[in-house]
């Protein structure tokens, strides 16, 4: 599927008149890009969607795997505000460096922790320790470990939770015979979230400056 030239500008548009990326959050995803990291961060429209789902289920604990320069995570920070908490999973510690700085200069440093590691090895912790449930969960890191992020996002909510995944169409590759192990990852856990009864969900193609691609969104039942 080739790229229109007006998505960018149809991106650009969205989130100045609606989405309203300040310059706090635009500075995030330029000392990212200088820092060396990839430009891979959702879109200022997806942030705003998911501080917007924060603010519907009254999330006061969200947890987040994959923060890269911490851009998703400021969004998730400001919807929580002063008294809730965002945990977010690294595997990079120079991610995590870059993280820390941006979330200072966006002044909510005093309510994200990153904890640097395998999320894989993270979220068993965080299950065997028994830590309160999160209301929300956003799932974008790497998509082969999808299905075990999503057991994971499972044991660490509560009925009315939600649990957002990102990057579920990848241009189209979800639907061929590809066994690209990320392809693979992402289709496994787009089955599990289809035919979990703890689960309603569904699943939401876009298009935008990134490209197709897509997320998935499901509300814990029980």
């Amino acid at each position: 599927m080739s790229q229109s030239p007006r998505w960018d500008e149809v991106e650009g548009y969205l989130a100045r008149t609606v989405a309203h990326e300040d310059e706090v959050l635009a500075g995030i995803r330029t000392r990212t890009v200088q820092a060396g990291l990839r430009p891979i961060e959702v879109s200022a429209t997806d942030g705003a969607l998911l501080a917007l789902w924060c603010r519907l289920v009254r999330a006061s604990r969200v947890l987040e795997i994959g923060t890269l320069g911490g851009y998703s995570a400021t969004w998730l920070a400001r919807a929580v505000g002063e008294q809730g908490s965002v945990t977010t999973l690294e595997l990079d510690p120079r991610a995590a460096q870059v993280a820390e700085e941006n979330w200072r200069a966006a002044r909510v440093d005093d309510r994200v922790e990153v904890i640097v590691g395998p999320a894989v090895d993270t979220l068993a912790s965080l299950i065997g320790e028994g830590v309160e449930p999160y209301d929300l969960v956003f799932i974008d890191a790497d998509k082969r470990n999808n299905p075990a992020y999503l057991e994971a996002a499972l044991a660490l909510t509560h009925p009315g939770s939600l649990i957002v995944i990102d990057n579920v169409v990848r241009s189209g590759l979800v639907v061929t015979d590809s066994d690209e192990p990320d392809v693979v990852g992402t289709r496994r856990a787009l089955e599990m979230l289809g035919s979990d009864p703890r689960l309603q969900a569904t699943a939401v193609q876009t298009v935008s400056a990134k490209g197709w691609d897509g997320f998935a969104v499901a509300y814990v039942l029980g």
